[in-house]
């Protein structure tokens, strides 16, 4: 007796013919030219201004003009492993050129390029944190705003392994690491492969590279940097790229001198003078000291200089009229004005809005008109440029906000639209102006 056929299985078959079908006549129309990939791809060409070179020779690869084996092998140039010296090898910081330069004033940590006949010839320690990372940080978060957005840039000096910034990043805040390039320990490139933004850079006789005004707080936790020294020239070099308001905290020795002398192994004397000239210094430059607990202290910047009337005469003040023009710029033992304001209680430079809504927000220096050439209406079509570009960049890479590329270097930043568009707290942009640029925008970015 005949079985009857299964209905469900006559349905499947019919589906997998037809699916058949239909992508064989699919593939046949997108090869027809007809397809929207093709008319793509031909407006591409176009635009591109491509042409066909009917005068190719290639003579040179048939006929008589073809080379023997033995003649080729004679020509092939043959590239050996680099010697062991360039392992770790970061231009401009080679170390036997540091050796031969002064280490007065950490001059020797700096950046010393050799001439240009001359170039290319030539796991790190943890972090001290007794209780952690996630606790030095709630530790703060007590006293400075990190919590609501109002912190969303800080510069950490000596950063180590960059382990501050690392934890920073689930509070939404980046912070800009840098640390000198050590013979022993790549401390840098390591905070780098942890994803974590960072340079080579040291507290030394050049500005830092930052412009005036740039971070909200500032840390230095067991950086081992001479705050005291230098007639206070590392303060107001971190005084000039804090902003009205910022926080400024210092960690480690010499504060809670009384209860840890003896466990740094230091002279009491010592470590008392040292942070008595951090007091002073701090009192010069205006600002406020709001915290100090175990090894932990805090201040915080005045938001104008109605409240530093006295200071003006006990410092000297720079006298440059351009306080972002750092750029190999010897650092001055002088304090960075503040920026004018029309009553007591506004904030020098203008007030930012907390983050995000500060990412996409028109900045007080464009308008203020303190950039030359950038009016509003250009920063907004600027940012509505990049988001275009960036929603495109993502449409052909799919994998742009997964996580696959974290460490993102924009080399010619503008107005910093193009990481605005992809802010993601699965990466950062390392966001460079060239030296040549016509326009000093590094601000409007920070």
């Amino acid at each position: 007796m005949a079985t009857k056929g299964n209905p469900k299985d006559n349905i499947t078959l019919v589906i997998v013919v037809g699916l058949c079908c239909f992508f064989y006549l699919l593939g046949a129309w997108q090869r027809s030219g007809f397809g929207k990939g093709d008319s793509i791809a031909q407006e591409v060409t176009k635009s591109a201004d491509c042409c066909v070179l009917l005068n190719l020779n290639v003579e040179s690869h048939h006929g008589n003009g073809v080379k023997k084996t033995d003649d080729l092998r004679s020509e092939i140039k043959v590239f050996g492993p680099c010697d062991d010296r360039f392992v770790d090898y970061t231009p401009c910081h080679d170390q036997m050129c540091a050796m031969t330069f002064p280490r007065e004033n950490m001059n020797y940590r700096e950046r010393h390029c050799p001439p240009e006949n001359e170039k290319f010839q030539s796991y790190s320690r943890p972090e001290s944190f007794p209780h952690g990372a996630d606790a030095y940080i709630d530790q703060l978060a007590s006293v400075i705003p990190i919590n609501n957005g109002m912190v969303r840039t800080a510069l950490d000096t000596g950063c180590g392994v960059a382990s501050w910034g690392a934890y920073l990043f689930k509070k939404n805040v980046t912070a800009m690491s840098f640390a000198p390039r050590d013979s022993h320990e790549a401390q840098v490139q390591f905070a780098l492969e942890r994803g974590v933004p960072t340079i080579i850079g040291v507290l030394g006789t050049i500005k830092l590279p930052y412009p005036f005004r740039a971070f909200d707080m500032a840390n230095c936790s067991r950086c081992l940097i001479p705050w005291c020294g230098n007639s206070g020239k590392y303060m107001m070099e971190v005084d000039r790229v804090l902003r009205p308001g910022g926080y400024w905290v210092l960690s480690g020795p010499p504060i809670n001198w009384r209860a840890n002398y003896k466990s740094w192994q230091r002279p009491k004397d010592e470590l008392e003078n040292e942070q008595r000239n951090i007091e002073e210094t701090a009192k010069l430059l205006c600002w406020e000291k709001n915290y100090e607990k175990g090894e932990t202290a805090i201040w915080r910047k005045r938001v104008n200089k109605s409240y530093c009337q006295e200071r003006d005469s006990r410092v000297t003040m720079c006298k440059s009229k351009n306080a972002d023009d750092v750029w190999y710029k010897e650092m001055e033992a002088c304090v960075t004005p503040y920026p004018e304001t029309d009553n007591n209680d506004d904030v020098s430079g203008g007030e930012l809005k907390p983050f995000p809504e500060r990412l996409n927000d028109v900045t007080p220096r464009i308008t203020s008109d303190s950039v030359p050439g950038i009016s509003v209406e250009l920063f907004l079509e600027d940012n509505k440029l990049w988001q275009k570009h960036v929603n495109a960049y993502k449409r052909v890479n799919k994998i742009i906000d997964s996580g696959r590329y974290h460490n993102i270097m924009d080399m010619n930043a503008g107005l910093g639209s193009f990481a605005a568009a992809l802010e993601s707290p699965k990466s950062w942009v390392m966001n460079v102006m060239p030296t040549v640029s016509k326009k000093d925008t590094l601000g409007v970015i920070f």
